[in-house]
């Protein structure tokens, strides 16, 4: 039996279609291991987002051929996408496709001939309107569902539009027929992935509103979340939804990059801050539990102190739970790349820094005013020196003592005690 084993960087929906490509080696009789150890195919689905990203890939690369000279490598996905010529020079690369290609990847591995040179394969996306469905099932508790792929939006510090084509989506139909199918398979809790979800629907005459409504009737699946949405798409009706359901949960991950007007601009986002805080506001005060995390980028060409201090100023006095930080990574081919007054990496080491000190003492007080409250938490099957872990609703952590009858099983708990200011001890209620 061939043995395979697969390496994913960068976002949850890499995640979820490395999954979906497993699975097709699985039914054709592969062993799948991991990426650490010995195997006759590697396979690396790579991200271009940043520079370390990129690294990263090109790390494994030598790591996987060091391991076994033998084996086949395979590199695919976003750095495949955009600079395909670059992965196929490394020593041991016998394959490297696109993001189109990578879902026929045991077709494309299988014919590759002895002694051969790199294979290569990433067609141009600019009109590709095609959806491939997938999700992760490797989490016996959670599944990222693939909803939506590509974007329209071409932020000025960006690539994926290139990497990843325009914004496309399946229609809710066959997306409610996917999500059935994780349902049956036992799986509790859905998180709806894609690289701008809000735009699903866009070429169909359907929204992510009518998706939503339908995937709350769905029996077998009790927890929903939403894994990131623009501010501009996040609207109204969609908010409402998540404040009077049962099942979608009080946890958003809104991008913000900036909270400097200027900066925003440079970046061609399409809000301004002050719409940012319009839609915190409006989901913290109808659910004050609510857990909202934002994305930011730090040193952006141009970025005076001052603008800087608007962007700690901004998450200091508005209502978010913790911000997630990049350093701003030059990627070629962006006109940021083009723009002059370039931050010095140690302005931005500072800068991003300071941010995240900030950050870690919102997320800290957060945690703290919720002690001695009452939650459902969703326990996960991990067992870390005795303790087994879970979510609670608004995405706090939490643990007990290990016991394997809680895995996938949903228990209304209290939070008691708090860990190294990242989990809670509780009580179980019922």
């Amino acid at each position: 039996m061939k043995k395979i084993a697969f390496l994913t960087f960068g976002c949850k929906l890499n995640f979820s279609e490395t999954s979906s490509i497993s699975k097709t080696f699985l039914n054709d009789g592969f062993e799948l291991v991991d990426f650490k150890d010995q195997a006759d195919f590697y396979v690396i689905n790579s991200c271009t987002v940043t520079g370390n990203a990129e690294k990263k890939c090109k790390t494994a690369i030598k790591q996987a051929h060091k391991r076994n000279p033998h084996a086949r490598i395979a590199v695919i996905g976003c750095f495949s996408q955009l600079r395909p010529d670059e992965l196929a020079a490394f020593d041991g690369v016998d394959l490297v496709l696109g993001n189109k290609e990578k879902f026929e990847l045991i077709e494309h591995l299988k014919g590759i001939q002895d002694d051969a040179e790199a294979k290569v394969a990433a067609s141009d996306l600019k009109r590709d309107y095609s959806f491939y469905s997938s999700y992760s099932s490797g989490d016996r508790t959670r599944s990222f569902l693939k909803v939506q792929d590509g974007c329209d939006y071409f932020c000025t510090f960006c690539t994926i539009p290139f990497a990843r084509g325009r914004s496309r989506s399946d229609t809710v139909e066959n997306t409610i027929e996917v999500a059935k199918e994780i349902a049956s398979s036992n799986i509790k809790e859905v998180i709806l992935t894609g690289i701008n979800v809000g735009d699903f629907g866009k070429h169909t005459d359907e929204t992510l509103l009518d998706l939503l409504k339908e995937l709350e009737k769905i029996n077998g699946i009790e927890r929903i979340r939403i894994s990131s949405i623009e501010p501009d798409l996040l609207n109204n009706d969609i908010i409402s939804l998540v404040i009077n359901s049962d099942k979608f949960l009080p946890h958003f991950h809104i991008p913000l990059q900036s909270g400097c007007n200027k900066i925003l601009k440079a970046m061609k986002r399409k809000y301004k801050r002050e719409l940012f805080a319009e839609r915190i506001d409006l989901i913290k005060d109808k659910l004050p539990n609510a857990m909202i995390a934002a994305d930011v980028i730090i040193g952006f060409p141009g970025e005076t102190e001052e603008d800087f201090l608007d962007t700690y100023n901004f998450i200091r006095d508005n209502q978010i739970t913790y911000a997630h930080i990049f350093p701003y990574s030059e990627r070629p081919g962006t006109l940021a790349q083009k723009m002059e007054n370039k931050i010095p990496n140690n302005v931005i080491k500072e800068r991003v820094q300071r941010l995240k000190e900030l950050s870690d003492r919102k997320k800290r007080v957060f945690y703290h005013d919720h002690q001695g409250q009452e939650f459902s938490v969703l326990f996960e099957g991990d067992n870390h020196e005795g303790y087994m872990h879970g979510f609670t609703e608004n995405y706090i952590r939490v643990r007990t003592k290990h016991n394997s009858d809680l895995t996938n099983t949903i228990k209304k708990v209290r939070l008691d005690q708090m860990i190294n200011d990242e989990c809670y001890d509780i009580t179980i209620l019922d």
